[in-house]
């Protein structure tokens, strides 16, 4: 358990030191933004043409690997909505800000960089898989169903359901992580080897994407702390760091994926919550200090649970 504890410590060092030169004022919390948004739109894109490009897609169908996931998804998310609405006695709203919150994990900025360094190249294909269709379903989800839920709440007209897709879609089709793994796929399908200066350069900016993103992920924590709602936001912690993992590991096993897509799907449900789930609750002006309060708690006793998941898989 040692062995493995100091194997993921690593990846939590360099958030609290992106969290520390931000709250010490060696560095201004806009130098974090700036690399968050390199780590967003360059680095990490870049990770994911090249592993889809060079990828070797031996494990056939996607399609096990994503119901293995989302059925995880849906048990926990389900979870936290009825801990808010019939628990805590929260409207709505709040239900799906803390489905959101319990399930959305930071697969970005943490889970691939974790699952780099513990599972390795097969890993990383699992998990790109996995970004190919996470962020258009989570966040259609995440805002169809607060769509329905304000209109519920304030008894208002809502936009046509249509009209909300086609935005979400084309924020999706500008998003630097879409446009990487398509790119990616391109070039695969094409069977156009990386090489020469090119492949160097693509090596280097992918080589970047891990240490920088959680630097950067870490510089963010200073603005979010835990800003309240902390008995419904220690219930979102559980639910994500224990449940979620949990129920997507029920899942790959009982569809029989391999050891390698398991652990990396298991490790990047069992990462904390997403900077998202602030998104969604900023979007919809509702449950910022759920979020925030889930999002910090998460990141906080990560260290401790995804070495605990990476015990129990390796």
């Amino acid at each position: 358990m040692s062995e493995i504890f100091l194997n993921v410590l690593p990846i939590f060092v360099l958030i609290l030191t992106g969290w520390l030169v931000v709250r010490l004022g060696y560095l201004k919390p806009a130098v974090g933004d700036a690399l968050g948004d390199f780590v967003f739109r360059v680095a990490v894109p870049v990770l994911l043409f090249r592993t889809i490009a060079e990828a070797d897609f031996k494990e056939g169908s996607p399609w096990p690997l994503w119901v293995a996931y989302f059925s995880g998804v849906a048990i926990t998310w389900t979870c936290g909505h009825l801990a808010a609405t019939l628990g805590f006695g929260r409207d709505a709203r709040m239900g799906v800000l803390a489905g959101v919150s319990s399930a959305f994990a930071n697969t970005v900025f943490i889970g691939l960089p974790l699952v780099s360094r513990v599972v390795g190249e097969d890993g990383i294909v699992a998990i790109s898989i996995l970004l190919s269709v996470h962020l258009p379903v989570m966040m259609i989800a995440g805002t169809v169903m607060m769509e329905r839920a304000e209109r519920k709440t304030s008894g208002r007209p809502g936009q046509g359901i249509l009209r909300l897709l086609g935005g979400v879609a084309r924020n999706l089709v500008r998003n630097p992580l879409v446009i990487g793994l398509a790119f990616g796929a391109l070039f695969h399908l094409l069977g156009q080897p990386l090489g020469g200066p090119v492949k160097v350069v693509v090596d280097q900016l992918a080589g970047v994407a891990a240490p920088a993103a959680l630097v950067s992920i870490g510089m963010a924590l200073d603005k979010y702390g835990l800003a309240g709602n902390t008995g419904l936001a220690a219930v979102t912690s559980t639910l994500k760091l224990l449940v979620l993992p949990g129920a997507v590991f029920a899942a790959c096993h009982l569809l029989g994926l391999n050891d390698s897509w398991t652990a990396a799907l298991v490790l990047t449900s069992s990462v904390p919550t997403g900077v998202n789930a602030w998104l969604i609750a900023n979007h919809f002006d509702v449950g910022h200090a759920l979020a925030s309060s889930t999002i910090t708690l998460t990141t906080a006793l990560g260290v401790l649970s995804v070495s605990a998941w990476a015990y129990l898989l390796m």
